[in-house]
């Protein structure tokens, strides 16, 4: 298939990286299904984020760096995957430049439970 006739739930990194310099953001919203947001994160220097209403899974596409999720702080790599519930503070420190992420965003504002 050809990239022109990709359908709106599938994207490569590439594709996604080229849609987000169109912008002026550190993240794009690429699609979403039901309670599923899927974004491309790539911050520039530091990541500012805060908190998040929902649930979030991040799977790293490239760059490596440490992870703080609430009062933990581990190192990652590309490949891994990495669960943040809801209201959690979290961010990504000491990344290396190449650093992007894809972003799942699913369930109930306040997280799922249980």
């Amino acid at each position: 298939m050809e990239e022109q006739n990709q359908s709106a739930t599938e994207i490569t990194p590439e594709k996604a990286a080229e849609r987000l310099k169109e912008t002026d953001k550190e993240f794009i919203k690429l699609f979403g299904h039901g309670s599923l947001e899927v974004e491309y994160y790539k911050p520039d220097k530091a990541d500012k984020q805060q908190p998040h209403e929902r649930d979030e899974i991040y799977v790293v596409i490239s760059g490596s760096g440490f992870f703080v999720n609430g009062d933990q702080r581990h190192p990652f790599e590309a490949g891994q995957v990495l669960l943040v519930p809801a209201g959690v503070v979290h961010r990504f420190e000491d990344f290396t430049e190449d650093f992007a992420t894809w972003v799942f965003f699913y369930g109930p504002k306040g997280g799922e439970k249980g």
